[in-house]
C-alpha cells in the first residue's frame, strides 16, 4: 500500500503527528497495520470493544448511530481516537462510503510511543481540545438559533 517514504509524509499531515520529529513518526508508522475494505463494510459497530484508532489513508467513511450519519471522514483524517484512551465501548459506528485503506494504531502501540516520546500525549491532547471546543462552538450555534 504505502512505502516507508509515503507512509511518513501522509503521517506528517495527520494533525495529532504533525509536530512530530521525522525519525519517531518513521518508528510510529513502521508498527501501524495497514487495513483495505470495500465499500459498505462496517469497521465497528456502536457498543463494540475498541482499542485502534484508525487513519484514512485513501476513501471515505460514515461514523453513524444506527442509520443516522453524523460525520464523514475523508483522507488524511482519523477516527476511533476514544478507544485507545479508554476502555468504554465504543460510541458510533463505522461504515465505508468506498473502497478505503487505513493505517490502524492500537492502544499498546500507541502507549509504547508515549512512553518512548511524550509530546505525542500533548499533540494528542491538543488536537481533542480543538475538537471538544468545534463540537462546543456547534452546540452554541444550536442552541442560540444562529444558522
Amino acid at each position: 500500500m504505502l512505502s516507508s517514504v509515503d507512509r511518513l509524509l501522509f503521517v506528517r499531515r495527520v494533525p495529532i503527528f504533525k509536530e512530530l520529529r521525522d525519525d519517531f513518526i518513521v518508528r510510529l508508522t513502521a508498527v501501524m497495520h495497514e487495513l483495505k475494505f470495500p465499500a459498505n463494510h462496517t469497521i465497528f459497530r456502536q457498543g463494540e470493544e475498541g482499542r485502534s484508532l484508525y487513519i484514512v489513508v485513501s476513501g471515505k467513511v460514515k461514523v453513524h448511530l444506527g442509520n443516522k450519519q453524523i460525520a464523514e471522514v475523508e483522507q488524511g483524517k482519523y477516527f476511533g481516537e476514544m478507544a485507545v484512551f479508554d476502555i468504554q465501548p465504543r460510541s458510533a459506528s463505522v461504515t465505508t462510503l468506498e473502497p478505503s485503506e487505513f493505517l490502524e494504531l492500537t492502544q499498546e502501540q500507541l502507549y509504547d510511543a508515549i512512553e518512548e516520546t511524550p509530546e505525542i500525549a500533548v499533540n494528542i491532547i491538543r488536537e481533542l481540545s480543538r475538537l471538544v471546543r468545534r463540537l462546543n462552538d456547534d452546540m452554541n450555534v444550536k442552541t442560540s438559533g444562529n444558522p
